[in-house]
């Protein structure tokens, strides 16, 4: 048996909510905005009910989006010779290989918010959840690591 050395890095979106909280959240306000909207129905303003409608509609929208972002992340991870990227954006996972030997960090360039990881044809974009004074680190710690 092997004992490989596993190295791993992990970005995430900064969130102020999970999903969980965000619904709990949802729930109060639509219990709370129908509750008005039935309390001026039963006094005889039919227009509230369509404005809240509408409102809820959007804010359904908007927490949906949010949602389906909240739990992106990046992840970099080298076990023995094999440098793995991770990407889960929009429910959406891409795992991309690499050797650490042959795999080059591009820095950003002037200013840039995302920096790259290459090998030959292979190219992959990693960054977007850091603040720009967390990227340098990030590259020599993982640089640290290669070759």
């Amino acid at each position: 048996m092997q004992n490989y050395l596993t190295k791993t890095w992990q970005m995430k979106r900064n969130c102020a909510l999970t999903p969980r909280q965000l619904l709990k959240f949802y729930i109060v306000l639509v219990c709370l905005s129908l509750t008005v909207a039935a309390g001026f129905f039963l006094a005889g303003v039919w227009v509230i009910p369509i404005f809240t409608a509408l409102e809820l509609t959007a804010v359904t929208v908007g927490f949906l989006i949010y949602c389906r972002h909240a739990l992106d992340y990046e992840a970099i991870e080298i076990v023995d010779r094999r440098l793995i990227v991770r990407k889960f954006i929009g429910y959406k996972e891409s795992i991309y290989e690499f050797n650490t030997q042959w795999a080059k960090i591009e820095p950003p360039i002037d200013g840039q918010k995302v920096f790259f990881i290459s090998q030959s044809d292979q190219r992959v974009e990693l960054g977007q959840f850091l603040r720009q004074e967390q990227q340098l680190p990030l590259i020599s710690s993982v640089r640290a690591h290669l070759g």
